[in-house]
């Protein structure tokens, strides 16, 4: 194999609105693997409280990143691949997500606060209102190098984002591409 190994999973996380979801299942499709979004993964009380208005608390957090560490772990010790979409909007949530493992990477989606503001008024049908925007930067810690993260540009398409984080993950030949037809 081309490259170098495949981790057994990959974050895609920022605020919302930074395209998590939209870009980790191109991802997904790219690589083969399979997409889980990280939202899925939250109590019905957290996303009633996000639905009110409530920015959420590390307490409303843990029992969440909690899930997916744990689901990211099932996955990882099968050895089968998972992308994951995610917040992960710090570097304790990181590393309760990561529980020591070296086999998993971050994709960090950039992008300013006013692009994500418009993006989030359009969209339509999601229970995080566009008043928790300034939260979710609040909150923000980016992420450093030392944790695995590879960080791209969201004022790209979706195919030149997920372009990206291939050629960053370094994988060479591997990965193969699919194409529309």
């Amino acid at each position: 194999m081309a490259g170098v190994e495949a981790p057994c999973a990959l974050i895609v996380m920022g605020v919302s609105g930074s395209g998590k979801s939209t870009v980790a299942e191109a991802l997904g499709e790219r690589l083969g693997w399979r997409f889980e979004d990280g939202d899925s993964f939250h109590p019905a009380s957290n996303v009633e409280k996000m639905r009110a208005g409530h920015p959420l608390t590390d307490q409303d957090r843990w029992p969440w990143l909690n899930a997916i560490a744990d689901e990211i772990a099932r996955v990882c010790e099968k050895g089968e691949h998972v992308i994951i979409a995610c917040s992960a909007l710090k570097h304790t949530y990181r590393d309760v997500l990561l529980r020591g493992r070296d086999d998993v990477r971050f994709v960090f989606l950039k992008g300013t606060k006013e692009l994500i503001a418009e993006r989030l008024a359009h969209r339509k049908g999601h229970f995080m209102p566009p008043e928790l925007l300034t939260s979710q930067f609040n909150t923000l810690e980016a992420p450093e190098a030392s944790e695995h993260v590879i960080t791209v540009s969201i004022d790209e398409t979706v195919e030149a984002i997920v372009d990206g984080v291939v050629r960053q993950l370094k994988l060479g030949g591997a990965i193969p591409k699919v194409m529309n037809t």
